[in-house]
């Protein structure tokens, strides 16, 4: 009788299962300690969690919301960002980054990446400014942070302000400075993939700017100072308890595992040798956190059944560019203004990337990839 093949088990591009299994009785706990405290919303929790990562991120204030998207529109309707501004930014990103602008009124304006790292690039950053132009919001992407010594020039000999989307970069650094820190405010997303997850939605707006975490504060609770009377326009957006409790655990453990992160990547870069698969660099002056591990290849689909076929699942972070979208063709973006925006969009992919994925697990991934 032929013999039959090995089995191997799935391999996802992320899992928190592994991390709930293995701190479930302090999870429970922590989910315990909240239920029995009689307070559920904005308390004793979120306000310990503001604390923390307000420090964390080298700021003063935090203010914990529902979601990173609100975090990112709390933050704009904080400068005051009106209908007919236009905000710079870019179209490889998540829709929130985009859909949190268009919120506002404002009109999102795109500025292209770099091909080497995915991020904005800054030398096309002044062809887009006019005098509608009131803000950007540089994307810290993959796991890596802007340029923001030339990010911050420009904002300055313009006058902008500078917001800093770092979903994805919860404990980057930048010259020595955590993500976060660099611009007049900043925006994080605490969605379970994310370097810092909870179990549910979650997002914190963090800033030095006493007037701007004011702002932010009242707006994320209907314009409120005080109950039931809104003294402007604002939105219902609040961090539950749980979620807090839970993120102020994990935020102790985000170093060490992002350390974890830098291993994984360490070992792909030094064992990944598949023909025209371009692996993901580290900018001088950065400390990649690695979110996802983004990698590169002419021949996507192909690669991606081939890995779908031996059971390891990866993910496109992103396919789509937001001006291709349906919802946002309205803006009227010329192809040509973005060459290098469209043409990653057809190549990129992330393989499997979290802290607890096993080193048998990494091998098997390099194993069947080297073979392609």
């Amino acid at each position: 009788m032929p013999k039959s093949k090995k089995k191997y088990p799935s391999i996802y591009v992320w899992s928190y299962l592994e991390d709930y299994y293995k701190n479930k009785k302090q999870i429970q706990k922590i989910v315990d300690k909240v239920f029995s405290s009689g307070n559920l919303i904005l308390s004793n929790e979120v306000l310990n969690f503001e604390n923390e990562f307000s420090k964390f991120t080298n700021n003063l204030y935090g203010v914990g919301v529902n979601s990173g998207t609100d975090a990112l529109q709390i933050a704009l309707m904080a400068i005051d960002i009106k209908k007919n501004d236009e905000v710079i930014t870019v179209s490889n990103t998540a829709v929130p980054t985009v859909s949190a602008i268009v919120s506002c009124n404002a009109k999102p304006v795109f500025v292209d990446i770099r091909e080497e790292d995915y991020l904005i690039n800054i030398n096309l950053i002044e062809n887009k400014i006019t005098k509608k132009t009131k803000a950007i919001i540089p994307v810290n992407l993959y796991g890596q942070s802007a340029n923001y010594d030339a990010i911050k020039k420009i904002a300055k000999k313009h006058n902008l302000k500078i917001i800093e989307d770092c979903a994805q970069s919860a404990g980057t650094m930048y010259k020595n400075k955590p993500s976060g820190s660099y611009g007049d405010l900043a925006a994080f997303s605490f969605y379970p993939t994310k370097n810092l997850g909870g179990y549910g939605d979650g997002g914190m707006i963090v800033t030095n700017k006493k007037n701007f975490y004011q702002k932010s504060k009242k707006l994320r609770k209907y314009g409120m100072t005080k109950l039931y009377y809104s003294e402007e326009h604002g939105i219902n957006s609040r961090l539950d308890e749980i979620q807090a409790a839970i993120l102020n655990f994990q935020l102790k453990k985000l170093k060490s595992n992002i350390i974890k992160r830098r291993k994984i990547a360490k070992i792909y870069n030094e064992n990944l040798k598949t023909k025209d698969l371009i692996l993901p660099i580290e900018n001088k002056n950065n400390y990649h956190s690695y979110y996802v591990y983004v990698v590169r290849h002419p021949q996507r689909s192909k690669i991606m059944k081939y890995l779908a076929d031996n059971n390891i699942f990866c993910n496109i972070s992103y396919p789509f560019p937001i001006h291709s979208m349906k919802g946002y063709k309205y803006l009227k973006v010329k192809n040509n203004d973005l060459k290098i925006t469209n043409k990653m969009s057809k190549q990129i992919f992330s393989l499997p990337m979290y802290p607890e994925l096993s080193y048998e697990k990494l091998e098997r991934v390099i194993s069947v990839l080297n073979k392609f």
